[in-house]
């Protein structure tokens, strides 16, 4: 008994984890066959143009001049991949299953970090709250992501239930955040700055301990700085027709 109680301490005492992001998509599904990456730039270049070139001569569209025009450039396009080991017809056939094996990579979680306690830093974005009322967030590897890029594969996401004590204050506030870990598949299109973004997350965390890794200070710092630099930009697009605020 005694020896039992002891290890439980040891356990309850053990330091959580720490998550690196790399480790959370499953390794087995990152290696398939991928026929695509073997091609150069300008291989893959040639592969659409052909691709295009046959979609509209199966159109009726086009006079009888460029209709001969696009068969001659197809021709060309189609030897100039043959002579380099490109089979056209082969590698179309090939998407479908690429596509499943990309997509595969893109959302199976690890399946040994499942049901574990990690401590985990990231970017916080808000998101509305469960229809029980529990607030809910996400966390993102990277500064930006959703709003001024796009979002990760869903192994890079992390869904996350929080309790009470603590939401995001703004859009990608950084914290450290430790919990339980589970792969959760979810799915829910969250109003991002001006527009909706599905939010796709393989993992799920159920937060215990949320640390903000800035301060109050900070945080108006960083939000004015990126505020600048959005203005900076819409002034060099609109060749100075704006003005700065």
């Amino acid at each position: 008994m005694a020896a039992l109680l002891m290890m439980t301490f040891m356990a309850d005492a053990m330091p959580d984890e720490t998550l690196d992001w790399a480790e959370m998509p499953d390794p087995a599904a990152q290696v398939f066959e991928d026929p695509f990456r073997t091609l150069g730039p300008e291989e893959f270049d040639d592969l659409v143009f052909a691709v295009r070139l046959r979609g509209r001569l199966q159109q009726e569209i086009g006079t009888p001049d460029e209709r001969l025009r696009w068969q001659e450039l197809l021709a060309e396009t189609e030897n100039a991949l043959a002579a380099k080991g490109v089979d056209i017809d082969w590698l179309l056939d090939q998407r479908e299953a690429v596509t499943a094996r990309r997509e595969r990579a893109a959302t199976a979680g690890n399946p040994k970090l499942d049901g574990r306690s990690f401590t985990v830093s990231g970017y916080a974005i808000p998101a509305p709250p469960d229809t029980d009322g529990q607030p809910v967030a996400y966390l993102v590897p990277q500064l930006g992501m959703c709003s001024h890029f796009p979002p990760p594969p869903p192994n890079q996401m992390i869904r996350l239930q929080l309790d009470s004590d603590w939401v995001p204050r703004y859009m990608h506030q950084p914290i450290r955040v430790t919990g339980t870990l589970a792969i959760a598949p979810s799915d829910q299109m969250v109003m991002i700055v001006d527009g909706f973004v599905p939010m796709r997350a393989t993992f799920q965390m159920t937060a215990e301990k949320v640390e903000v890794l800035e301060d109050a200070q900070d945080a108006q710092s960083r939000i004015e700085t990126l505020a600048d630099r959005m203005r900076a930009a819409r002034h060099r697009k609109s060749g100075g027709a704006d003005q700065l605020d």
